[in-house]
């Protein structure tokens, strides 16, 4: 049987409700398990994710999408506070869109109005749905609370009671249903409104389906935390719980033999325990002598990876750099084996201060203001380009296998940990073309704005990546629900 859309895109069916079963339509992958191990790894820790890893067989044993998935959602969400929990919007949506077969994506947005089905708990589904897809209604049972906090108990589910699912359905436009091969939890009652039922391939079948490419997503994926950078299959899984030992230990011996000591000494140290660094320079001549001509010192602008950019920066041109940040931890202060100064997001003090660090050697700074991991850039704040016409746009990425080395809502003092915690983490510095004269503010007549937007585009067309006006403000409402200030820091 050939893979090909079930639904195709016309006119017709475009005014039409699309009932569907997200797992069995739109999702490769026939497991729930790595999903709930993503819910479990982030909102607890590795011990309540090993409790989960452990107790697989049993759930296995009495059928994933049955008992099995009653004691998947106990384990994962018993004690776990109700008010905080945003990985269903921060966290999982990333691995929904890398599971999502473009056959069935096709098929249900053939369809303006749409109306989910999910085994899953409402919680780990709703952001998605309605985010990326445009759900107007959710099928999917809630979980159980008391005095603020998951019991990890399913409530009795009644879908028929739902307003917003009832008025859809019962509508005159004809909805079209499609299903796959579990639908207990669809009550029947609302089958006789379906005017057409289409079902799906085997599970079996939808593992060939073509993934989703990123052009093709609803909506960018800009922003997603959490600490696992992959997909916690169940073999997956294992290999992290194998290497966390090492892991561990090679996080810790990094951050103290690689990033507090010389870098003529820690560069050795940190190619031999399997990290790796990428170096690319300009051609122009300019580096190969000092800028002895000018007052002021080079000011490196980059774009912001993980905290340990202006490190790495520092390593490259291997020169002494300050830095300025605005939430850095203590702990991280007291290890930096360069200067920093904290911002207070006060633009005449905060420029002050840059001008001083300035003044007084090479200064790197960040313009985005916060890290981000997807292949985009978000706004770059003019703040840069007012001080100096002296600027070096600076390109960065990482590459990482196991976990992500920066977070918006966990503890950012073990960043630099989990970054090093990485079998082989990647770093590649790009040292671009010193900034022309025409493109600065003081020789060049240029705004602020008008700089800081060049530079982004020509860090972007460096590496590659997008570039957006969205903020560092942005990024923290989405994934954390504040303004990412860092009121006290450890």
């Amino acid at each position: 049987m050939k893979n090909v859309p079930l639904v195709h895109k016309t006119s017709k069916l475009q005014n039409k409700t699309l009932v569907f079963d997200f797992e069995g339509t739109l999702l490769r992958s026939t497991s729930l398990f790595p999903y709930f191990m993503l819910v479990s790894f982030e909102a607890s820790g590795i011990l309540r994710s090993l409790v989960l890893f452990l107790s697989y067989p049993l759930v296995w044993l009495v059928g994933e999408y049955q008992l099995g998935l009653k004691i998947m959602v106990f384990i994962t969400f018993f004690g776990i506070k109700k008010d905080t929990f945003r990985i269903g919007t921060a966290v999982l949506p990333k691995f929904y869109l890398e599971d999502v077969g473009w056959e069935g994506f096709e098929a249900v947005m053939c369809c303006e109005r749409k109306v989910a089905s999910s085994k899953l708990p409402r919680i780990m589904v709703e952001g998605f749905l309605k985010d990326y897809l445009g759900v107007e209604a959710i099928i999917a049972r809630d979980i159980k609370s008391f005095n603020g906090y998951f019991l990890g108990l399913f409530e009795k589910h009644k879908p028929t009671t739902s307003y917003d699912v009832k008025v859809l359905l019962t509508s005159k436009d004809n909805s079209i249903g499609i299903v796959g091969s579990h639908i207990e939890y669809i009550d029947q009652k609302l089958f006789p409104h379906y005017k057409k039922a289409c079902f799906m391939l085997r599970s079996d079948e939808r593992r060939n389906w073509r993934l989703l490419p990123r052009e093709c997503y609803p909506k960018p994926l800009v922003f997603h935390d959490g600490r696992l950078a992959f997909k916690p299959t169940l073999i997956s899984s294992l290999i992290m719980f194998m290497w966390l030992p090492l892991g561990l230990f090679l996080g810790i011996f990094r951050v103290i033999f690689g990033v507090s000591l010389p870098f003529n000494v820690s560069a050795p140290i940190l190619a031999f325990s399997g990290t790796r660094s990428t170096v690319s320079w300009p051609q122009s001549s300019f580096y190969s002598t000092e800028n002895q001509n000018h007052q002021k010192n080079m000011l490196y602008v980059c774009n912001h990876r993980t905290l340990l950019d202006p490190l790495y920066i520092s390593h490259t041109i291997n020169k002494p750099l300050s830095t300025v940040t605005y939430s850095l931890s203590r702990v991280m202060e007291i290890i930096s084996p360069i200067r920093t100064t904290r911002l207070t997001r006060d633009k005449d003090r905060d420029r002050k201060s840059m001008d001083k660090m300035l003044s007084e050697g090479n200064l790197v700074v960040c313009p985005e203001g916060t890290t981000c991991r997807e292949p985009y850039l978000l706004r770059f704040s003019p703040l840069f380009a007012e001080l100096t016409d002296d600027i070096v746009p600076v390109a960065v990425d990482v590459k990482v296998s196991m976990f992500y080395g920066n977070t918006a809502s966990g503890q950012k003092w073990l960043d630099a940990f989990f970054h090093y915690m990485n079998p082989n983490p990647v770093y590649i510095v790009k040292i671009l073309e010193r900034l022309p004269t025409s493109q600065t503010c003081q020789e060049g007549g240029k705004s602020g704005v008008e700089v800081a937007n060049f530079v982004q585009n020509e860090i972007g067309k460096s590496l590659g990546f997008g570039c957006t006006n969205l903020t560092r403000k942005d990024k923290y409402m989405i994934l954390a629900g504040n303004e990412g200030v860092l009121i006290t820091a450890k």
